[in-house]
């Protein structure tokens, strides 16, 4: 399996699809689907039809993040640039970094 540019907790921007130029947080990614989920107020959200449970008595319609395509994201560093990223060694440790700038990721 080959490593994804993005983790959990990274900033991202939407490259392509309904939430195009918008900006989020990567809450959890899908490694086997190449998917992550992205939260963020202008995010794209799917509407799922839940079963009354002991959560929600009531049932009925909840909106949930959407899992976007990693392909459609790209990580944003502390000035809010995005770029592509890049890994290198450092101290012994493999550490990513923004291609443009230079300046690690963390």
């Amino acid at each position: 399996m080959s490593k994804l540019h993005i983790k959990k907790g990274d900033k991202v921007k939407v490259l392509a699809g309904e939430s195009k130029n918008k900006m989020g947080t990567v809450i959890k990614v899908y490694p086997d689907t190449k998917r992550a989920l992205v939260e963020g107020d202008e995010i794209k959200k799917v509407s799922k039809h839940t079963k009354p449970n002991a959560a929600n008595p009531q049932g009925g319609i909840v909106e949930q993040d959407a899992p976007i395509h990693i392909s459609n994201l790209m990580v944003v560093d502390s000035k809010g640039v995005a770029a592509k990223t890049g890994r290198k060694v450092e101290d012994g440790k493999t550490v990513r970094f923004n291609k443009k700038s230079g300046e690690v990721i963390k």
